[in-house]
């Protein structure tokens, strides 16, 4: 099977878009081994993670999206404006404004030249609806779990932005052993979803530094979910004013939450790279 493909990247946390908008591809679902294949950076395309397109009867498409490891997540911020460009680049619909239904919900992401504004939903703060266990209410400044005996981590904020998020703001982000402690975070037994893992350094009320270690993909140079969760973390602990530009490792973000019960919305580029064919094993 010759597998299209376009390569496509959001401040460097970079994607293999597939449109599976028309049969027979609208069928197709990923195995493990596929998606492994096609993210691997020395023998498949490489990138972060895989996006795919569905069909959506009440949308103009549906966003799957799949880590290497094969698992399907709910959502990704950088991947949606992406998915937005794409569609309209390729011809798929002349709209700006468009709907896309994910497993984190329905998300309108607005095309502005050659960035991408998204609703991003209203962030999800009870313990219960992140998931973390072993808390009640809001998750904020509580003692984090012991996952290394070098490192204490400073105290933790947890976010749901339709997928999970657990932040630590710290005053150095270069100094966090984030290789060694990212994915003993995201695993340990209080986030029975697994968790995102951010760790942020505020450099002034509407500036902040932030590095993140995503859920099923590892150290990314950026993540838009990842982004949004920090900055509602900093808000809700005082940090942070309600509009704020985030400088993650591939490129800045712009946040804004205008009030605890709206929706937070991000803004930042999508940019395409390429595109091509690749064979994949029956």
């Amino acid at each position: 099977m010759m597998l299209a493909f376009t390569k496509m990247h959001g401040c460097g946390n970079d994607f293999v878009v597939v449109n599976a908008l028309q049969p027979p591809l609208s069928d197709w679902q990923p195995s493990a081994s596929v998606a492994a294949f096609l993210l691997d950076r020395h023998y498949g395309v490489g990138g972060d993670q895989l996006l795919i397109l569905y069909p959506a009867a009440q949308a103009d498409a549906r966003m799957a999206i799949f880590n290497a490891d094969g698992s399907e997540v709910e959502m990704c911020g950088n991947g949606i404006r992406c998915c937005a460009q794409y569609m309209h680049r390729h011809g798929i619909t002349t709209k700006r404004a468009l709907a896309i239904e994910t497993r984190a919900g329905l998300i309108t992401p607005v095309l502005e030249d050659d960035m991408v504004r998204v609703d991003m939903g209203v962030p999800r703060l009870d313990a219960a609806e992140i998931p973390v266990t072993g808390f009640s209410g809001r998750v904020v400044n509580c003692p984090p779990p012991p996952v290394d005996d070098e490192y204490v981590l400073p105290p933790m904020t947890c976010v749901s932005m339709g997928n999970p998020h657990a932040v630590f703001f710290v005053d150095d982000v270069a100094a966090v052993p984030l290789a060694r402690i990212g994915e003993k975070v995201e695993c340990h037994p209080i986030f029975p979803r697994r968790t995102n893992v951010e760790f942020a350094h505020v450099l002034s009320r509407c500036h902040v530094r932030m590095r993140v270690w995503e859920r099923g993909a590892g150290i990314t140079l950026a993540c838009g979910t990842g982004a949004c969760g920090t900055v509602v973390a900093g808000i809700i602990t005082g940090r942070l004013a309600r509009r704020v530009t985030v400088t993650l490792d591939g490129g800045d973000l712009e946040i804004e939450w205008p009030d605890d019960s709206g929706p937070v919305w991000m803004r930042g580029p999508a940019t395409e790279v390429f595109s091509g064919t690749i064979a994949l094993q029956a």
